[in-house]
């Protein structure tokens, strides 16, 4: 079906387009665009006026639609006169940021060919940088008549545009010739994930208008926590502009953690304190003059659209067919490897250039030093699978800005062969959510875990070592935004989502997790020391293994949701750090041990080695890099790697010093109920306990070649030795 395109209507007296270059009102628009440019995509404000450029491979026409400042009315469309290489764009003289715009474009409806033009639908400029105003859900949203018999294959003829936000021109020009990137080496490096609204709402130090928002990320008191728990990175859940979820409204929630992106270069408007975007940037500048990296959850593997029974909002309206991966032999539908409706189609060279170019923007606009890819396995497949080598891996690896950030993919999605841990091409780092499971199944008790854990102690090797990649591309984690929390994980052995109104049913059945004697809060101390006991153990098998240690906001004072392991939908105290319970004695206590660990990790360069250990004679005297024994001092041996009995494990790494001498750092795990004294191996030196689980208030004590540790207990233990 072929559809005229709407006419352009002259305006008299349009709004000053509220740039801050001084441009003056524009009464009218004129007859038509000027030809512009087709590079860059997006709006473009050049200091005389704004150019657009529009990638369409299937569109017949698109027509640039300009709105009033606050994105009500619609005051006229002009045609973009030329096409480009696949690009529509022209450029509209006199005017400047400020300037509120939209999209139409014409072209065939007809799902059945993947083609869903219908101009009656006003659609986002995929390059936004800025939006006006939230989607206001109603039918008219979607390109098809909700309710049809047809179903998607009907056609709505009503106008979207009053339900539908705007995008903005801005001038985004920022100084950052006086900021200087912290550039953590990899193997220094701890990470932090946190929401930005989450981090701040309830912290009392932070003025009241700015809790919850962009502008807090950089206030001291946030500062002055990451540094003393030793975080050199913060990861921030998704900021890209997001919707708020028609089904969750209609429930009285909302989408808290933003996974659902409405836009890939505009921040989220709902962050901001004010209406400057430059309150991200100043955030970003105070984190890295304090030597705090900023790295961000990406969601490029799905967008806000849905399935093909979801909303018309940009992409779809522009080119369903490139943007999305179709049913090959019915492209009526789309594919759903994401598990949300929809996949970005990585194969097409515009869409790889699209997500390229959004990365490459908050990289260089807003100083973000590295990004994690939320559901990164879509991200890499191609029509036979995923592919370590396909194009937008390589797009990355070889780009002198995105190549040089931080890298991290979250290894699955929910397609076929949709799990590829430790298959991600060197320059990645990788979610290891094997480390997660193993550390809290060997700390729960489970029997014959020895011989993982190990594996997961030494940066598992035996997924990462491999194309010259080192330890640090295993992101290790005890928990994330998604599951239990750590303090969840030894209150309770079943998920209680009740309050996200699907009966308890979303979310992580199996959570590895253990109550120790109560299901939830209890007032028995029994209980309750067992359950610190085993969080500090898990805290220090965290910061003794190779690898990145990632921490989640709350975990260092022990935070909980109240048992919610899909917290997606909370956005309210379930979610919200809160800052009194890090203020009691207990939260303080746990706070103070997690920097007593981040700073015995900084101390002890052996406890974050930069490559694999083989278990070599690199010191020198007999002693190998890294060696395993059990509780009697001896090395364990094939059977006793198998005994699925054994609960007991020591790990020593060593190392020969600038100074000639060898230091060597042992950790001593014990996951059974009963104490067990470690026999330490030879060579008999000074040895002193550098931290125990089981006493977090005893500072560092000399022993002699045996040390008592308590049930569920970890210990660190050092000695030095000159060896003449």
């Amino acid at each position: 079906m072929f559809l005229p395109r709407a006419t352009n209507r002259a305006i008299v007296g349009c709004a000053p387009a509220n740039d801050k270059k001084g441009f003056g009102s524009l009464d009218t628009l004129p007859d038509r665009l000027q030809p512009g440019s087709p590079y860059p995509l997006g709006a473009t404000f050049d200091g005389e006026g704004v150019n657009f450029a529009v990638f369409s491979a299937n569109a017949d026409a698109i027509d640039l639609c300009i709105f009033d400042p606050g994105g009500r009315r619609e005051l006229g469309r002009l045609p973009l006169p030329e096409c480009t290489d696949e690009v529509w764009h022209g450029y509209l003289p006199d005017v400047g940021p400020g300037l509120t715009y939209g999209f139409r474009a014409h072209g065939r409806y007809e799902p059945e060919a993947g083609h869903r033009f219908n101009p009656n639908k006003l659609l986002l400029d995929p390059y936004a940088r800025k939006l006006q105003g939230q989607i206001k859900w109603t039918d008219a949203l979607h390109g098809y008549r909700i309710g049809s018999r047809k179903e998607d294959l009907s056609f709505d003829k009503r106008d979207s545009a009053p339900a539908m936000p705007k995008a903005v021109v801005v001038d985004d020009h920022w100084d950052w010739s006086r900021d200087t990137r912290p550039n953590t080496p990899w193997s220094d490096t701890v990470i932090y994930e946190a929401h930005v609204k989450g981090l701040t709402k309830l912290m009392e130090e932070v003025p009241a208008r700015e809790r919850g928002t962009y502008a807090a990320l950089g206030h001291p008191a946030v500062i002055r926590h990451l540094k003393r728990i030793g975080v050199t990175a913060i990861e921030l859940l998704p900021i890209h502009a997001f919707t708020q979820d028609r089904f969750l409204q209609e429930k009285g929630l909302r989408n808290y953690w933003g996974y659902n992106t409405l836009g890939f270069f505009a921040p989220e408007q709902g962050y901001m304190s004010s209406e400057h975007q430059d309150e991200l940037r100043r955030a970003v500048h105070r984190l890295h003059k304090a030597g705090i990296e900023v790295i961000l959850d990406v969601v490029y593997n799905h967008t806000c659209e849905g399935s093909e029974r979801g909303p018309t909002l940009s992409w779809r309206g522009l080119d369903n067919a490139s943007y999305y991966r179709l049913v090959a032999d019915n492209p009526r539908y789309t594919i759903n490897d994401t598990g949300t409706g929809n996949t970005l189609n990585m194969s097409k060279a515009r869409v790889i250039q699209m997500v390229a170019d959004s990365l490459r923007y908050w990289a260089t606009s807003f100083g973000i030093d590295g990004f994690r890819f939320d559901l990164g396995l879509t991200l890499g497949r191609e029509a036979t699978g995923f592919d370590p080598g396909a194009a937008f891996f390589d797009v990355l690896r070889q780009d002198p800005v995105l190549g040089r950030l931080k890298l991290i993919a979250e290894p699955w999605d929910v397609g076929p062969g949709g799990y590829q841990l430790g298959n991600f091409p060197p320059g990645f780092a990788e979610w290891n959510d094997k480390y997660r499971d193993t550390v809290r199944e060997y700390w729960r008790g489970e029997p014959g875990k020895r011989g993982d854990l190990a594996a997961r102690l030494a940066g598992s090797g035996d997924l990462f070592d491999r194309r010259a990649r080192r330890p640090w591309a295993s992101v290790n984690l005890l928990a994330a935004h998604d599951g239990f929390t750590l303090a969840d994980t030894v209150m309770y052995e079943e998920r209680h989502n009740e309050a996200n109104g699907e009966d308890n049913r979303d979310g992580h059945s199996h959570n590895a997790s253990r109550n120790w004697g109560a299901e939830g809060p209890t007032d028995d101390p029994a209980i309750n020391d067992a359950r610190g006991r085993v969080m500090r153990s898990m805290l220090t098998t965290l910061m003794a293994s190779l690898g990145t240690p990632m921490l989640v906001a709350g975990d260092e004072f022990g935070r909980t949701q109240k048992g919610n392991n899909n917290a997606y939908c909370q956005d309210n105290a379930i979610s919200w750090l809160d800052w009194n319970a890090a203020a009691t004695p207990e939260g303080q206590a746990q706070i103070d041990y997690v920097a007593r660990l981040a700073e015995l990790r900084r101390r002890y360069p052996v406890l974050h080695a930069a490559t694999f250990l083989y278990g070599q004679d690199s010191p020198g005297h007999g002693i190998n890099d890294v060696e395993w024994w059990d509780e009697r001092g001896q090395q364990l041996s094939a059977e006793d790697w198998d005994n699925p009995d054994g609960r007991a494990l020591m790990m020593r790494r060593a190392v020969r010093t600038d100074d000639g001498q060898v230091e060597a750092v042992s950790l001593l795990l014990n996951a059974s109920g009963d104490p067990v004294t470690f026999h330490l191996p030879p060579p008999h030196a000074s040895r002193t306990v550098l931290i125990d689980s089981a006493r977090p208030d005893q500072g560092e004590i000399a022993i002699d070649d045996s040390y008592e540790v308590a049930p569920q207990g970890a210990v660190l233990v050092t000695w030095r030795s000159a060896f003449e």
